[in-house]
Formats: structure tokens, sequence, C-alpha cells
């Protein structure tokens, strides 16, 4: 069962008042940018891409062929994943076991379209995301592929984030260096390549979306501008 530690969740009708929606390709810089938004404006966080990968991985780990997408759909109900919504402390477990660095790796990065892709798999996904939407009274930061366009197409401010192919590439292998030798920015450009053409259908920017190219920003410079925006649209005080 797929589930969070958030009690009583209806699902997408409870929306509440202040909700940004980041959505952009891997190494775009949206994991981090969004979890310093939701700091700065005192909100809670949800990484959705973290779920995705949390299936794939406890798939895999059960050997579960993940191209027989009958074998997926029959198992996917099982795992218990929580995902915790605090920006400065974000969690990541599977049946109580901490996978937030297994998740992350090039093996489960390289598998995780493959999951994603499946209907009932997005089915079951993107009800638990708009549950916990609903349920985060002080408004929330969602960060994935599809927020603004499927996940919550009603966010309050919807950014889209970007970046050329050889800087996300270069900001992939610097984060798996320590761990993964293998990982060089052509390796790993290759694979963002692939994963890119994969992800397409989902990857639709938000006709509504403001698009940030991030190549030549700094963290500093994206947060400061989603934080404008999301200000500036009166979605919260200046206070």
């Amino acid at each position: 069962m797929v589930s969070t530690r958030v009690e009583q969740m209806k699902g997408y009708a409870g929306m509440p008042r202040l909700v940004v929606a980041v959505d952009g390709p891997a190494g775009s810089g949206k994991s981090t940018a969004a979890r310093r938004v939701a700091v700065t404006l005192g909100l809670r966080y949800l990484d959705t891409g973290a779920m995705y990968r949390a299936l794939t991985w406890w798939l895999r780990d059960q050997q579960v062929e993940l191209t027989d997408t009958a074998a997926v759909v029959a198992r996917i109900a099982e795992p218990r994943i929580e995902v915790g919504t605090d920006p400065d402390r974000p969690r990541i477990s599977v049946d109580g076991r901490d996978v937030a660095g297994a998740i992350r790796t090039r093996q489960v990065s390289n598998s995780v379209s493959t999951v994603a892709a499946i209907p009932q798999v997005r089915a079951l996904l993107i009800g638990r995301q708009r549950a916990i939407i609903a349920a985060a009274d002080s408004g929330i930061v969602a960060e994935g592929r599809d927020i603004g366009t499927v996940v919550a197409p009603d966010a309050s401010v919807k950014v889209y984030l970007t970046a050329s192919e050889e800087v996300r590439a270069r900001r992939r292998s610097a984060d798996l260096a320590d761990e993964d030798p293998a990982a060089t920015v052509t390796a790993v450009q290759d694979e963002q390549a692939r994963r890119d053409h994969r992800d397409a259908a989902q990857m639709a920017v938000a006709a509504d979306a403001v698009e940030i190219d991030t190549s030549g920003l700094t963290l500093d410079d994206v947060v400061d501008q989603v934080v404008e925006l999301a200000r500036s649209r009166q979605a919260v005080s200046h206070g």
C-alpha cells in the first residue's frame, strides 16, 4: 500500500490556498530549488518523483520484470511507501526502510521511466500526490514532471525549470561522483537523453507556467525568482 503519514486525506477537492508547482527534467535544479522555496515561504514540500523512484526501487528489489506490465501492476499495491513533507527533513521510506539514497542510483534513474509510464502506476501515485497536496493546509511546493498539467492543474503558481543538456549532465554527474565514478558527464548525458525521450509524454509545459532556464543561474537566483513570482501574485504575504 502506498501511503503517507497524513490522516484523513480526502483527495483533490480540498486544495489549500497556495500550491506552487515546479516541473522540469532531471538536472534542471528543481528538487533543491523547490525545497528552498518551501522553506522560504513556510510551506510543505512534496517530491513526487521520489514516489515513482521508491516504487521502482522496490520492484527491482523484488526482482519484478519492469517491462512486464502485468507483473508490475499485480504488485504495485504491496509496498508501503511513506513520504515526508518537511522541506528541512524530506523523507522517503518503503516498508519502514529509509531509501532516500537507494532511489537516486543510476540503475533506478534508468528504470523509473518504464514504471512511471504504466497507467495504473500513474493513477495510483497521482491519487496519493493529490491527497498529500489537499492535506497541506499551510500550502505546499510540489515538484515533478507533470504537477502543473496533471497532478495540480489549479496550482496557484506554476514554474517550469530547464537547463541545457550539458549543464544538466554536469550537475547530475557531480551529484553521483562520490558513489559512482562511472557516472561521467558523457555517460549521464546519454542516459538523460534517453530518459527525456521516454518521459516526453509527461513533460508538457503548462500553458500558464513561467519557464526559467537555470543554465546560467545560481540556486539563489532561481529561488528568488520563484519566491518573487509567488509573492507578486499575492499568493502569500510579504511578511
